[in-house]
């Protein structure tokens, strides 16, 4: 049997372990159109790759998914976080936990990762091509048995008896062209895990600043999410923006970019319980000079930018501020308004929304449900998670269920 997997990402180079493991006598190619495999892990968490999240709550591990919660669901009562985990152990890498959840090798190199992968793949005899672009495939069946024959940008033709599509997402529905060739439908792919532009923004200037917790919302909508949040020379960044871009993404898209987002940088308080802080601030430090003293958790240079904004000078001190003026500021802290216009990929990291619809796809295997023997694991499904391990997690899942199952007797019917 000849097993081919197109993509040589985390969820590609998984299955092709996997399948090695649980069908031995199998010959299985990966083939990846780049000159390098593995190139997401190697980018990934500033070249640290963030493998996964923590385990510790698994329940809420799907609904970090704003595409394919139900689908994972089922997936993960197979393999999830704490399979992975123990996998890379297993294989000799041990992860460490961060404050945010986020999972780390303990080297802090994703160069772990990916050697840790490669070497698993070639003890296992997985023939790796690179620089290998697939143009097309086609599908038959010879003796009640799959058979593909699929064909390269170079002319070259491969004949396999499974494939596996692990290609990863695109941009434009076009690149999927060769999928829907066959039946398959799909999400029409747009961006997510993206950064704001805001380029009229004061706080430009301010680039490098970061919040701890903020609540961020988009003006008009439901939408809002709070979580650590940093300022940019083209506008804001960080996990809660992050993790509100990948929630917003269709909706997002729809208004081209352009919105009014709120930012409470304070979201433990409100309008009116942030001016009784205040209200106390003048009775216990009337002398203490307001600009010069952050409060709250706010850093210094952002606290004096909003000072400066509600027009309270330098010198200026508790006991003589007007409650004009402290009006200003709070609604600053609690209730900051910037149009957007743009967005802007976050770091190197490329996530897509969209991709094989997943009613076409077998949730226990991963088969298609119109092709028996073709398989579809990682991005190229429409599944996407937020930012924080949540999207390698859904590689590896998905790319270890097709891995166990490819090898097996096509299941599907035709349809």
């Amino acid at each position: 049997m000849h097993i081919v997997i197109i993509g040589g990402g985390a969820s590609g180079f998984m299955a092709a372990i996997t399948a090695a493991d649980h069908f031995p006598e199998a010959h299985i190619t990966i083939i990846e159109k780049n000159k390098t495999v593995l190139n997401k892990v190697r980018v990934s968490g500033g070249g640290r790759c963030n493998v996964t999240h923590s385990p510790a709550d698994l329940k809420s591990f799907p609904k970090q998914y704003p595409r394919g919660e139900k689908f994972l669901r089922k997936l993960f009562s197979q393999f999830d976080a704490k399979d992975t985990v123990k996998w890379f152990e297993r294989h000799g890498v041990s992860l460490k936990t961060e404050e945010d959840g986020r999972m780390f090798p303990v080297t802090d190199s994703s160069q772990t990762i990916t050697e840790c992968l490669t070497r698993m793949a070639r003890s296992r005899g997985i023939n790796i091509r690179t620089s290998t672009a697939v143009i097309s495939f086609q599908y038959s069946r010879l003796d009640g048995d799959s058979l593909f024959e699929i064909s390269t940008l170079d002319g070259e033709r491969l004949i396999a008896n499974r494939l596996l599509i692990a290609a990863g997402g695109h941009p434009k529905a076009s690149g999927f062209d060769w999928i829907t060739g066959h039946g398959h439908t799909i999400a029409e792919p747009i961006p997510s895990l993206f950064t704001f532009n805001s380029p009229d923004n004061p706080l430009l200037e301010l680039a490098g600043v970061s919040v701890k917790n903020c609540e961020v919302k988009i003006i008009g909508s439901k939408l809002a999410y709070k979580g650590p949040l940093l300022i940019t020379h083209w506008g804001f960044s960080g996990p809660a923006v992050l993790k509100l871009s990948a929630w917003g993404a269709r909706y997002l898209s729809d208004l081209g970019y352009r919105f009014v987002c709120k930012i409470n940088w304070l979201p433990e308080h409100q309008e009116q319980t942030l001016r009784d802080a205040f209200i106390t601030e003048k009775k216990i430090a009337p002398k203490q000079q307001i600009a010069s003293h952050a409060k709250w958790g706010i850093p210094s240079r952002l606290w004096k930018a909003f000072c400066q904004e509600a027009e309270i000078s330098d010198t200026l001190r508790w006991g003589d501020v007007s409650n004009k003026a402290m009006n200003r500021l709070v609604e600053m802290l609690t209730n900051s308004q910037y149009d957007i216009s743009g967005k802007t990929t976050f770091k190197e990291e490329f996530v897509t929304c969209g991709g094989i619809n997943l009613n076409e796809v077998n949730p226990t295997t991963l088969e298609s449900l119109l092709l028996p023997g073709l398989f579809f694991s990682g991005e190229v499904l429409n599944i996407d998670g937020i930012t924080g391990g949540f999207n390698f997690q859904n590689a590896w899942t998905t790319g270890n269920i097709a891995g166990k199952n490819i090898g097996a007797p096509p299941t599907s019917t035709l349809s």
